[in-house]
């Protein structure tokens, strides 16, 4: 469970988003929307630990009954997306799956890496540099990578937003499917309603900075 409690955010001396608090249960997705500029990703940045110094975060954040606030951002738990697949340019697709997994004997991570590729369609892909992939293939690979990690919860800012129409509804199906079915608790940051998936919940910044249920 992903606990977000009296959460909020102040820019300048001045509230951009106003203290909310949230529950994102196991393999859930829940979706925030709002304007440019709103808070959205900046939301996420306070979640993950690394916010810009020009803003300050306000409230608790839990996982699974443990308070992430006092935490570094890479002893957190969390996995996260971006618009960008942001994969290593000097590695292999194979290195760059491994890279998520190098804590681990060498046949256990090389095991981990080919069901990867096995479970995004990409077997045999190993070699293969990531200039040479599809966009498509670049974000289940990107997505794979952060799922390796077996994060206890994810975050997503607009990971689906620079995929053409046929890309983003079948990067989307893979993705809520891999959530649900590893049971991870998923925050999604879109301006796009069609990212929002079926029956999942989505709260929206307003003007004002405070937040509806849209």
């Amino acid at each position: 469970m992903l606990s977000l409690r009296h959460i909020g955010l102040v820019l300048n001396g001045k509230p951009l988003v106003r203290p909310f608090s949230l529950d994102v249960a196991p393999g859930e997705v829940v979706t925030l929307m709002g304007a440019s500029g709103s808070g959205k990703s900046s939301l996420l940045a306070f979640i993950a630990g690394d916010l810009p110094p020009a803003m300050t975060g306000q409230g608790d954040v839990v996982l699974n009954r443990t308070r992430l606030n006092p935490l570094p951002p890479e002893r957190r738990g969390l996995g996260r997306l971006f618009q960008d697949d942001y994969l290593f340019p000097h590695m292999t697709v194979g290195e760059n799956l491994l890279f998520a997994v190098a804590d681990l004997p060498r046949a256990e991570r090389l095991q981990r890496m080919e069901q990867a590729l096995t479970d995004c369609g990409l077997e045999g892909f190993a070699p293969r540099p990531p200039h040479s992939l599809s966009g498509g293939q670049r974000s289940r690979v990107a997505l794979m990578r952060a799922l390796l990690a077996e994060p206890a919860a994810i975050l997503l800012d607009e990971p689906f937003s620079k995929l053409d129409r046929p890309l983003r509804a079948s990067m989307r199906s893979f993705t809520f499917e891999h959530i649900r079915n590893r049971g991870i608790p998923a925050l999604l940051v879109s301006h796009d309603p069609e990212d929002v998936p079926p029956g999942g919940r989505v709260l929206e910044i307003l003007e004002d900075g405070s937040l509806k249920n849209a």
